[in-house]
């Protein structure tokens, strides 16, 4: 920092005390009115967690007992289990939060999704998307 010159030295020291005499003489301003109601602010959504496919191949084995076999049909509700292998990385997280939540029904599904931190769909949704 380069110092002052030895006059604005004396400038600020003569104008100092009149400063504090003018604003404690002058009423205070009013606020100025807020035109919007200010929201209190909103903590930040943490980020979503970026998929592994090689964590994701490791987790993905279960998946294989079901969705893996051609033509297999489970013993709830009488339908076809879906091919899982290629579909989108947001589908498959999306579907995995659905079970865990209970938004879809099907108990080995939910029991499967219950076992998962965010981190293992994103890393499970990974993997499987890049199945052909």
């Amino acid at each position: 920092m380069r110092p002052l010159p030895l006059a604005a030295c004396l400038a600020l020291l003569t104008a100092l005390p009149f400063a504090a005499l003018a604003q404690e003489a002058a009423p205070p301003a009013p606020a100025p009115a807020p035109t919007e109601p200010v929201a209190a602010a909103a903590p930040a959504a943490p980020a979503a967690p970026v998929g592994n496919a090689e964590t994701g191949r490791q987790l993905a084995y279960t998946c294989q007992g079901c969705h893996g076999i051609t033509g297999y049909k489970n013993a709830y509700p009488s339908f076809k289990v879906p091919l899982i292998g290629g579909q989108s990385a947001e589908y498959l997280a999306q579907a995995l939060h659905e079970y865990q939540q209970g938004k879809r029904k099907h108990p080995t599904m939910q029991a499967q999704a219950q076992s998962f931190s965010d981190q293992d769909i994103a890393d499970i949704a990974a993997f499987l998307s890049t199945l052909k």
